[in-house]
């Protein structure tokens, strides 16, 4: 299906795609952004649940920080498993067993009647919600070539970025608007969750054989021998789970970028949970008095992601040739900044455009971070190695949450959040510097 003449494309030799298989490839992207953009109304929006909970069982903020660790814990083991049935089972069903099983869990925490049974379903969920991003993340690698990954991730996490808009939205809709107690937002915003799911399995092929295309050159990592021969006729893999583990596991490159990530997560957590808070607290109250409610402030935060994520997978690809580690140390420096700057500004409305900075910089690097995967490991593997490099990267996002609740108990004060948020920026464009390939 792919015409004969080979032009140049990003230094290499490739075939110019025939007119309906380019039409199929971005079929099955905006199938999986579609999927992908209902996902976080099932996972972002405890922040503004925290208050009413708070108000009826008395918790802490550090005990709600453990709440939200149980979601991140179980979500980063869940990649590590799920990331590696997306290769063996196919990222169309696994995608959309998540959405379905995560929206039931979302209607469990929601007759919640203490800690216990908030977090353990909340934890449930995690598990659930790892069903989507790594197994959508494999259906991707198998429709789109090596030269147009960045640009594709990028769309891909912008979808996620529009994502925590959305749940922020619904949340604030469903406090402030419709005025209905917390457990409603676990209960309305994930029906579209379950809708998108079934869309996508509808929509949405396994590999482009499945429509009778031939695969595009998915690229092999570092021109290996023993990598392309995963690779096989009818574009299965032909190795075990096991061998999957071992050869993305040993990838000391991947679980440099994983290490890097999990401090990049870290930071976007932080911002996503702890943000609706302090949005929503006395300080911000009385500043925005007059001028706008300070809930809808808090939606310049995931607004900033969506356009940083997809900026920074195009800058990888288009500005710093692949070379994705510059992308990422150059956002999270950035990211630092803008954080900082929303401390020294914590009740001032010029917090509105900072807050979108804070977004934007902080959460742009997650494109270039799961291009890195497929480059590193293969296509074949991307979903293993999506899974295991997730693992990292919610394993610390959940040490965080805690941590930051303890210190807002301490402090008093809700801005305490943001020198945090910094810290672990710069730390993760440290770490970066090492993936360098």
């Amino acid at each position: 299906m792919q015409a004969a003449n080979p032009i140049l494309q990003a230094g290499t030799y490739v075939p110019p795609l025939d007119n309906s298989f380019r039409k199929a490839q971005w079929r099955m992207l905006l199938a999986a952004m579609f999927c992908y953009f209902f996902f976080y109304t099932g996972r972002q929006t405890f922040g503004f649940a925290i208050p009413g909970i708070q108000k009826e069982f008395g918790l802490s903020k550090e005990m709600l920080g453990w709440a939200s660790t149980s979601l991140l814990w179980c979500y980063a083991v869940g990649q590590a498993i799920n990331g590696n049935l997306g290769d063996k089972f196919g990222g169309r069903r696994v995608m959309t067993a998540g959405a379905i099983l995560s929206c039931a869990a979302n209607w469990v925490v929601s007759f919640a009647v203490g800690f216990k049974s908030l977090a353990i379903p909340w934890g449930i969920n995690g598990y659930f919600q790892a069903l989507g991003w790594a197994p959508g993340s494999r259906l991707l690698s198998n429709w789109w070539g090596a030269g147009e990954r960045g640009k594709v991730y990028g769309f891909y996490v912008f979808a996620a970025g529009c994502a925590s808009v959305l749940s922020f939205v619904t949340s604030i809709i469903v406090v402030n608007v419709l005025h209905l107690d917390w457990r409603w937002i676990f209960r309305l915003p994930v029906l579209l969750m379950l809708v998108g799911g079934i869309a996508f399995y509808l929509i949405a092929r396994e590999r482009p054989e499945d429509m009778g295309f031939k695969s595009p050159d998915t690229g092999v990592a570092n021109n290996n021998p023993q990598e392309a021969q995963v690779a096989v006729a009818d574009g299965e893999p032909q190795e075990s789970s096991w061998s999957r583990y071992k050869a993305v596991l040993s990838n000391p490159k991947l679980m440099i970028a994983a290490l890097a990530i999990g401090f990049q997560n870290a930071a976007r957590y932080g911002l996503i949970v702890w943000v609706p808070v302090h949005f929503l607290g006395k300080d911000w109250a009385k500043a925005a008095d007059g001028m706008i409610d300070p809930a809808w402030i808090s939606v310049a935060l995931p607004v900033g992601m969506a356009f940083g994520a997809l900026t920074n997978g195009w800058i990888s690809d288009k500005v710093f040739g692949s070379k994705r580690y510059k992308a990422i140390v150059l956002y999270m420096l950035l990211g630092a900044v803008a954080s900082m700057g929303m401390y020294l500004l914590p009740t001032s409305i010029f917090g509105l455009g900072l807050l979108f900075l804070a977004g934007f910089f902080v959460y742009g690097p997650a494109s270039s971070f799961w291009a890195l995967c497929p480059d590193l490991v293969g296509a074949k593997r991307a979903g293993t190695a999506t899974g295991v490099m997730n693992f990292f990267s919610y394993l610390l996002a959940g040490l965080g949450e805690p941590l930051i609740g303890r210190m807002l108990d301490v402090s008093g004060t809700t801005s305490v959040v943001f020198p945090i948020v910094a810290g672990s920026c710069l730390i993760s464009a440290f770490i970066a510097l090492f993936i360098r390939r």
